[in-house]
C-alpha cells in the first residue's frame, strides 16, 4: 500500500502537472521520442584500419611460445645437472670421457659399462655441473685420460639472450596486443601512445539512420533545429545575408525526452558527418588528456566540415568551476577551459556545429552558456497528449497490432510519460503478447504493460493473510471513495489489491481528464485528502491503523510543506519563499528535497501550519467516509471478491461522480 499509493497522483508537479500516478524510476535512455536507427547509438563507425588484427595476435603469440621453448631447450641441451661431488666421483671411476671447462661450469660426456644399483641415470649421458675453485682439476682430468678443453664464453651473448632481447620484445608485445584490442572506439586509441586522441565515434554521411520523421512529440524543438539543417545544406544563402549560424546548440530536458535522438536526426537530415562522444570520455586518470582530446576532436571536425559534433551529458565536463583543490577537479577544469577556447576559436560559418545535451543545466558553467558559445538552447519537455499519440505511432511501426488498439486512449492514460516510457510500454506489450502465444498486440496488452510500468509486476507468490488482505481492501476503497467525492481530485481509473512491485500491496490509479499545467490551492488540498483517505478508512472501519500509509503521509507532508514554503499559500509566512529546491529543476513535485531558507522561529511556525493542514485534510477524509460508509463496505467486499475494479465497475457501485463546484 505505501509503495503503491505513490502511483496515484505524483506525476503532476506543483506548477506543471499531467498525471496523478507516479511511476517507478527505472533506467531511462535519453532518446526515445522515436526509434533508433539501424546503426545503433553511434551508427556505423568508420574503421581506422583494415588489417586482420586477430591474425597478428596469433603470429605474435606463436613467436612468444617458440622463444620460450627455445630458451628451455637450450638450457636442457647442456645435459643432466649433477653436483660437483658426483662429478669428482665419476672422474675417479674413470667414466668421464669428454669435458668442456668454462669459468663457471663444466659440461661433458659420461660412459659407463654398468649402472650401479640405485642410480637412475643411463649408462651414457651428458652432464653439467657448477665449477668450484679446484686447483687439482686439470691434473685429475689428465690423469683420467679425459678429452678436455677450455672454453671462453662471450658474456654479451648470454646478456643479450637473457636480458636485452626480452626487454626489447616486451614493448613490441604490449603495442601489438593493444592494437589488436582496438581500444575504445577502435583505431589508435588502443595504443599506449594514443591517450590524447579523441574517442569520438564518426558516423559516415547519411548513415545515422534517423531523420525528423522518426522523431515525434517535440515539434517546437525540431522547428528550432531546422535552421541548423538549412545552414548545413545551403550555407551560401545565410552568408550572403550576413547571417551567422549559432556555434553551439544546447539540448535541455529531463531524461528520456529524445535529446540524443534529435541530435542524430539533425545529422541525418543534413546528410553530413556526425561525431558522437560522451562528456565522461574526455577525462582520464592522466592530467592533460581531456584537453588534448578536445583539441583532437575539433581538429578532426574542421577537416571534415561541414559536420556536427555531439557531446552527450556535457555536464560531466561543463560543471561550474570553483576553488576546489584536487587532481580530478583540475583535470576537469582544464578540459572545460580547452572546450571554451575551441568554441571561441571557431571561425564564423566554418561549417562545424556543436550540439550538446544535458538534463542538469543548473550546474553548467556560465562561461559555457554565454552568447558566442552555446548561442541557442532548445528545451525538450515531456510530450503532451498529441505528442504521446505520435510517439506511440512511431514506435508501433513494424509491430502487429490488433484492431482494438486505441492510441488515443493509451495516450490519455499515460500523462507524464516520456518517449522512453512509451517505447518501453510498447516493448512490454509485445513481450506480454508473446508470453500468451498471441499473434498480435491487443489493447489489453498495452494497458497491462502500462500498469506494470506504473505499479510494478504482479507478485503472485506473495500471499497475504486474510486480515491483511481485508485491511488492504478497505485502504484502497478509502482512497477511491474520497477521490470520487472530492470535486477537484482526478477520477478513479482502476483499483487493485493484487500485490505488485517491491512493496505495493495494492493501489488506486487516478488519471486526469485533460492536460494540466497549473494547480490551485483547492486541487492541492483535495490531493492531500485523497492521500489520507486510506488511513482514514482503516481507522474508521478497523479501529486501528497500520504502516501501509507511510508513503501517503510522506507525499501529503511534501505537498503541505510546499504550499507553505514554496507556493506562498500559508498564513504563517505569507508570500515569503522559505525553502529552495535541492534537486534539478526538472525534478518537481512532493518528492523533491527542500532546503530551509528561513530562521528557526519561522521554521517552527511552518511546522505548526503544515501539521494543521494535514489534520484538516484527515478530518475531511474521515467525514467523507463516514457519510459513505455503506459504499465503503460495498467497494471493499467487491475488491475482496474480484481483486480488481476498473472505472466502469467502480462507477456502477458508487454512482455517478458529483460534478466539480
Amino acid at each position: 500500500m505505501n509503495e503503491a499509493e505513490r502511483h496515484t497522483s505524483e506525476a503532476r508537479d506543483e506548477s506543471a502537472s499531467s498525471s496523478s500516478t507516479e511511476r517507478e524510476k527505472g533506467p531511462q535512455r535519453d532518446e526515445p521520442a522515436g526509434p533508433r536507427g539501424p546503426a545503433g547509438r553511434g551508427g556505423p563507425e568508420r574503421p581506422h584500419g583494415d588489417r586482420p588484427r586477430s591474425s597478428w595476435t596469433r603470429v605474435l603469440l606463436f613467436v612468444v611460445v617458440l622463444w620460450f621453448l627455445w630458451m628451455i631447450v637450450s638450457q636442457g641441451a647442456r645435459g643432466t645437472e649433477i653436483t660437483y661431488a658426483q662429478f669428482k666421483g665419476y672422474l675417479a671411476a674413470g667414466v668421464v670421457k669428454q669435458a668442456s671447462v668454462t669459468s663457471d661450469r663444466i659440461t661433458g660426456l659420461i660412459e659407463r659399462e654398468a649402472v650401479p644399483a640405485g642410480d637412475e641415470r643411463p649408462a651414457r649421458f651428458e652432464f653439467q655441473t657448477v665449477r668450484v675453485d679446484d686447483k687439482a682439476l686439470v691434473e685429475e682430468l689428465a690423469k683420467a685420460n679425459v678429452d678436455y678443453r677450455g672454453v671462453v664464453e662471450n658474456p654479451l651473448g648470454g646478456l643479450f639472450l637473457l636480458w636485452i632481447l626480452p626487454l626489447l620484445f616486451l614493448p613490441l608485445l604490449l603495442i601489438f596486443l593493444a592494437r589488436s584490442r582496438g581500444g575504445a572506439g577502435g583505431g589508435p586509441m588502443g595504443s599506449p601512445f594514443g591517450f590524447g586522441r579523441s574517442r569520438a565515434r564518426l558516423v559516415a554521411d547519411k548513415h545515422t539512420g534517423v531523420t525528423f520523421a522518426d522523431v515525434a512529440g517535440c515539434e517546437e524543438a525540431k522547428a528550432d533545429l531546422e535552421e541548423v539543417v538549412e545552414f548545413l545544406k545551403n550555407s551560401e544563402r545565410f552568408v550572403k545575408l550576413g547571417a551567422k549560424i549559432p556555434k553551439g546548440v544546447l539540448l535541455l530536458g529531463p531524461p528520456g525526452t529524445g535529446k540524443t535522438l534529435l541530435a542524430r536526426a539533425v545529422a541525418g537530415e543534413a546528410g553530413v558527418p556526425f561525431f558522437s562522444i560522451s562528456g565522461s570520455e574526455f577525462v582520464e586518470m592522466f592530467v592533460g588528456v581531456g584537453a588534448a582530446r578536445v583539441r583532437d576532436l575539433f581538429e578532426q571536425a574542421k577537416k571534415t566540415a561541414p559536420c556536427i559534433v555531439f557531446i552527450d551529458e556535457i555536464d560531466a565536463i561543463g560543471r561550474a568551476r570553483g576553488v576546489q583543490i584536487g587532481a580530478v577537479n583540475d583535470e576537469r577544469e582544464q578540459t572545460l577551459n580547452q572546450l571554451l577556447v575551441e568554441l571561441d576559436g571557431f571561425e564564423p560559418n566554418s561549417g562545424v556545429i556543436l550540439l550538446a545535451a544535458t538534463n542538469r543545466p543548473d550546474v553548467l558553467d556560465r562561461a559555457l552558456l554565454r552568447p558566442g558559445r552555446f548561442d541557442r538552447q532548445v528545451v525538450l519537455d515531456a510530450p503532451d497528449f498529441e505528442g504521446r499519440k505520435a510517439i506511440l505511432a512511431v514506435h508501433a511501426k513494424g509491430k502487429p497490432l490488433a484492431p482494438d488498439v486505441d492510441f488515443a486512449s493509451i495516450a490519455r492514460g499515460t500523462p507524464g510519460f516520456s518517449g522512453a516510457d512509451l517505447a518501453n510500454a510498447l516493448n512490454e506489450a509485445a513481450l506480454l503478447a508473446s508470453r500468451r502465444r498471441g499473434s498480435e498486440i491487443t489493447h489489453h496488452d498495452l494497458e497491462e504493460a502500462i500498469e506494470k510500468i506504473v505499479a510494478g509486476p504482479e507478485r503472485q507468490t506473495r500471499r497475504l493473510k486474510t486480515t491483511e488482505r481485508r485491511r488492504v481492501a478497505y485502504h484502497e476503497a478509502g482512497h477511491a471513495l474520497v477521490a470520487h467525492h472530492s470535486p477537484n481530485a482526478d477520477p478513479v481509473h482502476k483499483i487493485s489489491i493484487v500485490p505488485r512491485g517491491r512493496a505495493a500491496l495494492g493501489y488506486t490509479m487516478q488519471l486526469p481528464v485533460e492536460e494540466q499545467y497549473l494547480m490551485t490551492r483547492a486541487e492541492l488540498e483535495d490531493r492531500m485528502v485523497v492521500l489520507l483517505g486510506g488511513r482514514a478508512a482503516e481507522q474508521l472501519v478497523l479501529g486501528d491503523v497500520s504502516t501501509g500509509a507511510a508513503d501517503d503521509l510522506e507525499r501529503a507532508t511534501g505537498i503541505a510543506r510546499q504550499m507553505v514554503c514554496v507556493f506562498g499559500m500559508g498564513t504563517s509566512t505569507g508570500l515569503m519563499r522559505c525553502a529552495r529546491d535541492v534537486d534539478s529543476q526538472y525534478l518537481r513535485g512532493p518528492g523533491v528535497r527542500l532546503e530551509r531558507d528561513c530562521s528557526e522561529e519561522t521554521a517552527r511556525a511552518i511546522d505548526g501550519e503544515v501539521r494543521a493542514i494535514l489534520d484538516a485534510s484527515f478530518a475531511t477524509a474521515l467525514r467523507i467516509l463516514e457519510a459513505q460508509r455503506e459504499k465503503l463496505e460495498l467497494v471493499a467486499s467487491t475488491l475482496l471478491d474480484r481483486e480488481r475494479l476498473d472505472r466502469e465497475e467502480f462507477d456502477a457501485l458508487v454512482g455517478v461522480r458529483p460534478s466539480a463546484s
